[in-house]
């Protein structure tokens, strides 16, 4: 039997930094990092698309709470959709899953952690003191609202794979080369 193709699907701002809230990554284009590796190893990569990106460029940071509604689940399952019908036919055809790679801490692709605060929300301007807000800061041990989204679609199509988050100011603590 032929052996079944690889493919792994990436956040969409590892293939493009510039989805990103403005002043959360220090540089432009990709994560070279992860790419490379993954095209060495003959990966097929699928890009997901960036929930967060129709709120525009000059969006504010967001928490994992201020996601976590059903509003933003149902807009994430939109977005997914035609992803899925790619992997589902991919899958159909011979291929296999094997990653899906996520940012560690963003409220909606992050894997292991997110961030999260109970007191984000409401008008900034009326706040006398936005430092306030990082008090309640912290990293929530769940994976964000697009990969919970995510996580249950491949779960209800019968996808298995592995979840990987990487945590984009360690990059270079990670053997991307061995770890796929």
């Amino acid at each position: 039997m032929e052996e079944r193709k690889k493919l792994c699907l990436v956040s969409h701002c590892i293939l493009n930094c510039n989805s990103k809230v403005e002043g959360s990554c220090k540089r432009k284009g990709p994560l070279k990092e992860v790419l490379y590796p993954l095209i060495e190893k003959d990966y097929g990569i699928i890009q997901l698309p960036c929930p967060e990106i129709d709120y525009g460029l000059r969006r504010w940071g967001h928490v994992r709470e201020q996601f976590d509604n059903p509003f933003y689940r149902e807009h994430c399952k939109r977005v997914l959709k035609p992803i899925m019908m790619q992997v589902m036919e991919y899958h159909n055809n011979n291929y296999t899953v094997n990653y899906v790679i996520g940012i560690n801490g963003s409220p909606s692709c992050g894997v292991e952690f997110s961030y999260s605060s109970e007191k984000w929300g409401g008008e900034l301007s009326k706040r006398d003191h936005l430092e306030s807000l990082k008090e309640g800061l912290h990293y929530k041990m769940f994976p964000g609202i697009f990969m919970e989204v995510l996580i249950a679609l491949l779960h209800e199509y019968n996808i298995r794979t592995k979840f990987l988050g990487i945590t984009e100011s360690k990059l270079d603590e990670y053997d991307f080369m061995t770890l796929f």
